[in-house]
């Protein structure tokens, strides 16, 4: 144990003595202990070391028993006051860092250790002897080998002291107690903290990094800052530009930029945590996602009034979540709700479709439409607690929830990753593609001169357009999907699993029932004349006895020639046409007028009856036919004078009065005949009875 240093308060640990005890016996007897000096490592006065062989055996023993493993935590707080530096350090760090340059040196470290190690444990004669030989095998002097020894020490007693703190072992201590403590970088000395401060406020300054500042741009603002301030001395720009590229290597500040310069938006679309679903717990038509897409292509479109144009059509469609599948897409010009209520219906009775349990729809107002959730658009969470035979499209057909996507988050809807497949491998097989025209890629814009390809007859009809869709969409079908592969699916296309996959159940309504509500809904206001919409007048007899109400109506978008009306309870009133209007003088037909005043006396007929329904004494009200009786308890609720001889007016038009005279001349002339023929025959009869 010759030669082996180690300090006075180690020493005084293993004589079980204080400090200053073993100092004052050192200073008494000199002769007897070894003692040297070595310079502290921060300078100052020279640390006194002495021989272990100088110590008593009680004290030796309690050294060697240091030296083993189960022992060497009784003295970590007299082997050092502060824990060294890879204590805390990040091994894998230490190792990888620096370019990998460390790694071959870590690895001779742990060579080097074991053989440290070695001699520790060697516990036979002439030590001092035996460690010269053994500093020549490992190439280094004999002080360095002690050197090594003393810092093998160390670490193995950290290393035991934290593996009874939390029972992780940490041998890799003793490897690096050898190499040397890697260097500290971006320390910045030159920059004092005010003027770090200053740079990083305007570097994350929103407004700065909304206008994509420069490193360049930074540094004039830091100069007049400087000289504002008075710094009499500030680093060059090459400094500040490490300094800042040293900030947007640490944790977390380059996406802090990117949210001070792109705004909450997109910092949420683009650098916002995510989290990927589940879907193999689910079932085919249990969750469907629907949106719309533009494509990036152009097509030939002939509007209403026979004008063809170019336009980018739009796809409404449908993902099921189970399988990928794309169901109920349609194509068109301008989407609405008409529009998304055909997609639904045809997602429905398709083969194989069906009524899905969960519907997942745009924030648009397309989808969001009163007459498709039956409340208003505002109200975010919707609610299926009303009658939806009228109102709300989604409930009618049958869904139990609809769910509403967040505005302006697109990975809220996994469809609009489809959309992304669609124009990566669809869209760019187009002459007409003109590139993705979002506000984050127009890099990709295609210059295309659609005007001149329309006028040589050179873009598909939009037909022709979404026949070659419904081909590529099926050989998407037949596709493996990698979602599917992935999640170990039995199937692994979109279209065998949605027609072979366990598939939510619930019964389609009545096609009939669909057609009705696929019409477009409205109120209307009853008059005398019927109902006044798309400026001509619909009518039925049924509405006589709702003038002056307000009524539901209902019309197919492809045939308004009848209104399909209803009362305020959704019972069907009946069907209103456009009538035959009844034109003046001789320009009216005969059988309108007279089907109208057919209408007319049968209307007053039956409010007649309904108003003597409505009066009839309750003795009479169970007798069948038979008009009451005054006598039977009859009921006169107002006050008013007897009875006059009705007065009428006499016409005074020329016409009406010859009119009339002529026909009371006829009426005496065909009296007087009578009685003359009375006369005549009376007289032959007494002539016959004078012959006899």
């Amino acid at each position: 144990m010759a030669d082996v240093f180690i300090t006075l308060k180690e020493a005084a640990g293993f004589e079980g003595v204080a400090y200053d005890t073993l100092k004052k016996r050192i200073a008494r007897n000199p002769k007897e202990y070894k003692t040297k000096a070595q310079p502290r490592e921060g300078g100052g006065k020279e640390q006194v070391l002495v021989s272990v062989a100088s110590l008593t055996p009680k004290a030796r023993k309690a050294w060697r028993a240091a030296q083993k493993v189960d022992g060497r935590d009784v003295i970590i707080d007299k082997r050092a006051d502060a824990a060294p530096w890879y204590v805390g350090a990040d091994l894998n760090h230490f190792i990888e860092g620096d370019g990998g340059k460390r790694k071959k040196a870590y690895y001779e470290a742990v060579e080097l250790a074991a053989r440290v190690q070695d001699f520790i444990d060697y516990d036979g004669p002439d030590k001092t002897e035996y460690g010269y030989g053994y500093a020549v095998t490992l190439g280094v002097s004999l002080p360095t080998l002690y050197r090594y020894v003393n810092a093998v020490l160390e670490a193995n007693a950290w290393a035991l002291k934290m593996e009874k703190e939390d029972g992780q072992g940490r041998d890799y201590f003793r490897a690096l107690a050898l190499c040397r403590k890697p260097r500290e970088k971006a320390t910045f000395p030159s920059l004092t903290d005010e003027q770090r401060a200053v740079i990083e406020n305007i570097w994350f300054d929103r407004r700065f990094a909304a206008n994509l500042g420069t490193v360049e741009m930074l540094y004039e603002k830091f100069q007049e800052i400087a000289e504002g301030r008075g710094w009499e001395d500030y680093p060059s720009i090459k400094t500040v530009s490490r300094y800042i590229n040293h900030l947007m290597d640490s944790r977390g500040a380059a996406s802090a930029r990117y949210l001070a310069a792109n705004g909450s938006r997109e910092w949420k679309n683009k650098k916002m945590l995510k989290a990927r679903r589940d879907a193999t717990s689910l079932k085919v038509m249990e969750y469907v996602v629907g949106d719309e897409h533009t494509f990036d292509v152009w097509v030939q479109w002939t509007a209403p009034n026979g004008k063809i144009k170019a336009v980018r059509p739009k796809l409404v469609a449908w993902l099921d979540m189970k399988s990928r599948a794309i169901i109920g897409d349609v194509a068109c010009v301008e989407a609405n709700s008409q529009t998304l209520k055909e997609s639904l219906v045809k997602m429905i009775y398709s083969e194989p479709g069906g009524v899905p349990h969960i519907l997942h729809v745009d924030n648009g107002k397309d989808y969001t439409a009163q007459t498709m959730t039956g409340q208003s658009r505002k109200r975010r969470k919707i609610d299926f607690e009303f009658d939806a035979e009228t109102v709300g499209f989604y409930q009618s057909i049958g869904i139990e929830e609809v769910g509403r996507s967040l505005p302006y988050q697109p990975w809220d809807k996994p469809i609009e990753r489809f959309f992304g497949t669609v124009c990566s491998k669809f869209s760019k097989w187009f002459e007409s593609y003109v590139g993705t025209l979002t506000g984050s890629k127009t890099y990709a814009k295609r210059q295309k001169d659609v005007d001149k390809m329309l006028e040589r007859g050179e873009l598909l009809t939009l037909e022709e357009f979404f026949e070659v869709w419904t081909a590529w969409k099926e050989k998407y079908h037949a596709r493996e999907h990698r979602g599917l592969k992935d999640a170990g699916e039995k199937w692994t296309t979109p279209g065998e699993m949605f027609a072979n996959g366990p598939r939510y159940e619930k019964a389609v309504p009545p096609r009939e029932y669909a057609a009705m509500l696929l019409m477009k809904a409205d109120k209307a206001r009853v008059y005398n004349y019927g109902i006044n919409k798309f400026g001509t007048v619909y009518t039925d007899y049924e509405l006589a006895h709702y003038v002056g109400k307000t009524v539901g109506i209902k019309w197919d978008i492809d045939d308004v020639t009848k209104l399909y009306v209803f009362d305020e309870e959704g019972r069907k009133i009946c069907e209103a046409v456009s009538p035959e209007l009844l034109a003046f003088g001789p320009h009216c037909s005969q059988a309108a007028l007279e089907r109208h005043l057919r209408d007319q006396k049968r209307q007053e007929r039956e409010m007649r009856e309904i108003l003597e329904s409505m009066t009839r004494p309750y003795e009479l009200r169970g007798e069948e036919g038979g008009r009451p009786s005054e006598a039977v308890g009859a009921i006169d609720l107002t006050i008013k004078a007897q009875g006059r001889p009705r007065v009428i007016m006499i016409p005074q038009d020329k016409e009406f009065r010859q009119e009339a005279a002529a026909l009371s001349k006829a009426k005496k002339a065909g009296a007087g005949d009578e009685f003359l023929g009375k006369k005549a025959d009376s007289a032959l009869a007494r002539l016959r009875a004078m012959n006899e």
